[in-house]
């Protein structure tokens, strides 16, 4: 399989993303692949020449493609003229993946009131557990909106510049 040239520090950072992706618990491939639409130049890429960068199979990056699209972050173009797919990060995708982790914790933090109801007058102990799950994800869901509403304000003024 051919692999395309890209320098020491852009397959650094690549890889970087990759581990930082599988200590999440996800697919390393699908951070290498994140890690090169944020670094690429186009910003847009067909499978084949994520194959080559990534030096990875055609399959495996059909696997990850599909996971990407799913998840947001990547999303499915076309160029006037060509017959290849391309991929590209999705803009905004960072915004919307982090308002959906919110309606998790909103999620979270209902099973925990379930929890915490069922548990009524229980041992103190056992109802801690849930509270403190509760009150975190409660802190969350109240918390993440404010600061998007924060960061979209500041990022207004660093685009500005």
């Amino acid at each position: 399989m051919d692999s395309i040239q890209i320098s020491k520090e852009y397959r650094d950072f690549i890889e970087d993303m990759g581990i930082i992706y599988e200590e999440m618990g996800l697919y390393r491939m699908a951070g290498r692949v994140i890690g090169w639409l944020l670094i690429s130049d186009p910003p847009h890429q067909n499978a084949k020449d994520l194959a080559k960068v990534l030096g990875a199979s055609k399959g495996s990056i059909s696997t990850i493609i599909r996971w990407l699209l799913e998840s947001g972050l990547v999303e499915r173009i076309g160029i006037p003229g060509e017959r290849s797919t391309y991929y590209r990060m999705k803009p905004g995708a960072w915004i919307e993946v982090t308002k959906a982790k919110t309606a998790f914790h909103r999620s979270l933090r209902e099973i925990a009131d379930r929890g915490l109801r069922l548990l009524n007058a229980k041992n103190p102990s056992v109802r801690e557990r849930l509270r403190e799950m509760h009150a975190l994800q409660a802190f969350f869901e109240r918390e993440i909106p404010i600061l998007l509403e924060r960061f979209d304000r500041e990022y207004k003024e660093i685009k500005k510049s």
